[in-house]
């Protein structure tokens, strides 16, 4: 009697494994926090797009690039425990998700009525893109990591 739990083989046919589900590609940088932080932030994920799948110029990529932005300016404006800003960027099951995490423990709060213009303006974005804001402690660690998920464009 064979496994029915086997490992996943390439020589399926091409209607088996279009059921399968993308595999998740993680990448996460640290950047210090100070005056380049946005930039170096910014150029980390751009440098991925072509990777996970984003168009460089698209208005998806410069989406996914003013989102990076606006959760990096808020730890330089927010987080003054913070030396690094650890920013992330995820592409699997038809998401991509931009995680910013720093060493700031207050969670914001994300009801519409409560947040700023930045964080207003990435969960319009995110919204654009079938996508949302949610924000977490960090585990195992102080601080907090704010999370946008945005559906992949076809």
């Amino acid at each position: 009697m064979s496994d029915p739990f086997r490992p996943w083989r390439r020589d399926l046919p091409a209607a088996a494994r279009e059921h399968v589900p993308s595999p998740v590609r993680p990448h996460v940088v640290s950047v210090p926090v100070g005056p380049e932080a946005v930039r170096k932030a910014r150029e980390a994920v751009a440098g991925r797009f072509g990777e996970v799948g984003v168009a460089t110029g698209s208005a998806f990529a410069d989406a996914v690039l003013l989102v990076v932005s606006e959760l990096v300016v808020n730890v330089l404006r927010h987080a003054p425990r913070s030396s690094v800003a650890d920013v992330g960027i995820t592409v699997g099951a038809g998401q991509l998700v931009v995680s910013v995490a720093d060493a700031e423990p207050r969670l914001p709060d994300l009801e519409p009525d409560a947040t700023g213009a930045g964080l207003r303006m990435v969960a319009e974005l995110a919204a654009e893109y079938d996508g949302d804001v949610s924000v977490e402690p960090a585990v195992g660690d102080d601080g907090k990591v704010v999370v946008v998920r945005f559906g992949m464009p076809s």
